[in-house]
């Protein structure tokens, strides 16, 4: 189809201009008031850290806290030989959120140990075990001058004491099942020290879901046991993983068509030899008792091996596969023209990378300013979440008019609140705060994720800029390497950063709104699981949906707007508009040429995850003739080949993002070529000779 239908609505095609060689040097500085902007914000933004570090205190994440608000287990202190709270009546708080969040209405000490027996205190005064029940009261209680009516009246001590183990550092019912009936330390009822016989069930009101976290808390363990057991063999699966992305690179280099078609037809051989390896499990099963249970009979299980036993797991495999299979097979069938034009470009990016090979080592320094945002992200948001002041409030056994009221241990026993009511105690509920600075706390934490998303995207869009300016040097280039910068990337990243800071801040700012936008839809849809209104949930996903389109859509325009930028050195509006129009002009080969490129780019990606992950899985699983004995003893073996996976695919997806950016450049400049140039002798293609060829065109010089 011509370009002139193109035309119209969405611009005017790019003129011919003899001076035009590439990257323009005498450029300006753009979008200051963005760069102003930004960097008043980061000033904000490291304000804000300082204050968080200053007031927070991680201890309060790490450390439980008792009623006095003493960290329990913490170095240096007291305390350092009690790391676990003891809760004196665990059946007064209403669930295992209420411990988690330190407002159990119960008084809570530091202990060394969990118990490990029942006992009364009135059983303890009459037997010789008042030296143990005694570590399980208040510092300084003296209970040889007491009587047991006066400790239970004053609180000094529980009522009684139950088999525990330590939970997150804090003490649990032992709960287990004993011919199907729920015990406590073998003993399905207890005496709870007031003169009732409680039955085990009752410590579920106080204690409720506890053996779930508690499994959780098991399976993390085990998980972490797992790598510890691991961790080495999981490496050397990731260097095998980046060595073979290296080849990979330098293969496609020199023998980029060749490599295309050995990487479509492999990714077509793996997928087949899955299907027939999914058949073959399925097979084997066949009779096996029990692998005929039902996925959503077997429901949710720890050990993710036990899916591996039933047939439905290996039948919906072979399904899932199957379906890839041919969706990627008629691609292939229908897109099959349009193949050989990408593979063009792909050697052309090859070429292009050829020349700058120091671009492959670019997202190194990404993934390191990536590193630092997160860390102090996450940092500040600790230091945040911890730098609330303790609050203590009145909690009492009888009705009292200052119950939940917020008190002061020091002189509670002379206030209002104890004269009216005597029963009541002043403990410790949670970590909050009066000044203005815990009043603007959630607005401080709003600002930490809303810089994040900026910053993060920020450091996303200097690559795309550095890696854009450096690739359209070469394309542009009349004699290569000639007419290019001596170090394209050092070259590109100083323009970038002196002249363009506020352009990238700009588009990094628009696609940093829309993401908080959606994290704010997800913290609504969080909130609203319980409702019932389905128009509000209906609503609730449309936006959910548009929004995520929207984040899609500035995405791409964000990542042409960039290139633009670094071509022509112009603010981001009119990049991003020029960017939009060119690609409106060009909408077909848009959505067939360069989406064709970047399924041929996402096969080598999948095929060298898949040799990696299946490399992995005959590994670990221990099926792997001959390496047996040094496969590594877990408890989950899905653990490092879970891991293996997903490292394998970041790495492989690191090495082809410079690929990525280098079509997306090449084929901008291929369109702005088409536009700018004839193929006579006054204005001929600057494009290569097999694009020339795929696109049956030519140049004045080679039709004589």
């Amino acid at each position: 189809m011509p370009e002139e239908e193109y035309y119209g609505k969405n611009g005017e095609p790019r003129k011919y201009d003899p001076t035009f060689k590439g990257p323009i040097h005498n450029r300006g500085c753009t979008d200051i008031i963005c760069c102003i902007l930004f960097i008043l914000a980061l000033l904000g933004y490291f304000a804000v850290g300082i204050l968080a570090w200053s007031q927070g205190d991680p201890r309060k994440v790490i450390y439980p806290t008792d009623s006095r608000g003493q960290f329990c287990g913490q170095a240096g202190t007291p305390l350092e030989n009690k790391p676990n709270l003891f809760y004196f009546n665990i059946m007064k708080c209403a669930s295992p959120l209420v411990l988690l969040e330190f407002q159990c209405p119960t008084p809570q000490i530091c202990v060394e140990k969990c118990p490990d027996r029942f006992l009364t205190l009135l059983n303890a005064f009459k037997t010789a075990d008042l030296k143990y029940y005694k570590s399980y009261c208040k510092e300084g209680v003296d209970l040889s001058t007491l009587s047991a009516p006066e400790v239970l009246k004053t609180g000094l001590c529980p009522a009684m004491i139950l088999p525990s183990k330590p939970l997150s550092r804090r003490c649990f019912p032992a709960f287990s099942k004993k011919n199907g009936v729920l015990v406590v330390g073998n003993q399905t009822t207890f005496d709870d020290g007031q003169g009732k016989i409680r039955n085990a069930k009752d410590l579920l009101e106080g204690a409720g879901n506890a053996t779930i976290v508690r499994e959780a808390r098991q399976l993390a363990m085990k998980i972490f046991e797992d790598y510890t057991h691991s961790w080495y063999w999981i490496l050397i699966g990731l260097v095998i993983a980046m060595v073979i992305s290296l080849i990979f690179i330098i293969l496609l280099r020199f023998l980029a068509g060749i490599m295309v078609w050995v990487m479509i037809i492999l990714v077509i051989l793996v997928i087949g030899y899955g299907i027939f390896h999914c058949y073959m499990e399925y097979a084997s099963l066949k009779g096996t008792p029990g692998a005929n249970v039902t996925l959503q009979e077997l429901g949710l299980q720890a050990d993710f091996s036990v899916y591996l036993q039933i047939q439905q797991t290996w039948l919906a495999f072979m399904i899932i596969l199957c379906i890839v299979e041919v969706i990627i097979i008629l691609l292939l069938i229908f897109l099959r023209k349009r193949i050989l034009i990408a593979i063009a470009l792909i050697k052309e990016a090859s070429r292009a990378i050829g020349y700058v090979m120091s671009s492959l080592f670019y997202p190194l320094l990404t993934f390191i300013l990536l590193a630092l945002v997160i860390a102090y992200w996450a940092v500040t948001a600790i230091f945040l979440s911890t730098s609330n002041e303790p609050v203590y409030k009145v909690f009492n056994d009888t009705a009292c008019e200052y119950s939940r009221n917020t008190c002061k241990p020091e002189t509670f026993n002379t206030s209002a609140a104890k004269l009216a009511c005597p029963d009541a105690k002043c403990l410790f509920a949670f970590y909050g705060g009066e000044s203005p600075y815990h009043k603007y706390l959630i607005a401080f934490q709003f600002y930490n994720v809303f810089l994040f998303f900026w910053c993060a995207n920020f450091v996303t869009a200097l690559g795309q800029v550095t890696l854009a300016g450096a690739f359209a040097s070469y394309y542009w280039a009349s004699k290569k390497p000639d007419d290019m910068p001596a170090f394209p990337i050092f070259s590109s990243l100083g323009r970038a950063l002196r002249y363009h800071t506020g352009s990238m801040a700009f588009g990094s700012l628009i696609l940093a709104i829309v993401q908080v936008i959606r994290v704010l839809l997800e913290y609504v849809d969080y909130k609203l699981k319980g409702a019932q209104n389905r128009f509000a949930k209906f609503l609730l996903c449309c936006l959910k949906c548009c929004f995520w389109c929207l984040e899609k859509f500035i995405k791409f325009l964000n990542r042409n707007a960039y290139i633009m930028i670094a071509i022509y050195g112009k603010n981001f509006c009119t990049s991003a508009r020029d960017a939009f129009f060119l690609l409106m002009r060009n909408i077909i080969r848009v959505a067939v040429l360069d989406k064709v490129t970047d399924f041929l780019l996402f096969l080598g990606k999948l095929l060298i995850v898949a040799a990696v992950g299946i490399l992995s899985f005959f590994f670990f699983s221990g099926k792997m003739k001959g390496i047996e004995s040094t496969t590594p003893a877990l408890n989950y073996y899905w653990v490092p080949i879970v891991t293996v996976i997903i490292g394998s695919y970041l790495i492989a997806h690191g090495f082809f993002s410079v690929y990525a950016m280098c079509v997306d450049t090449l084929f901008l400049c291929f369109l702005e070529d088409l536009e700018r140039n004839d193929g006579s002798a006054e204005r001929p293609y600057m494009m290569p000779e097999n694009l020339l060829k795929v696109l049956e065109k030519k140049n004045a010089k080679t039709a004589e």
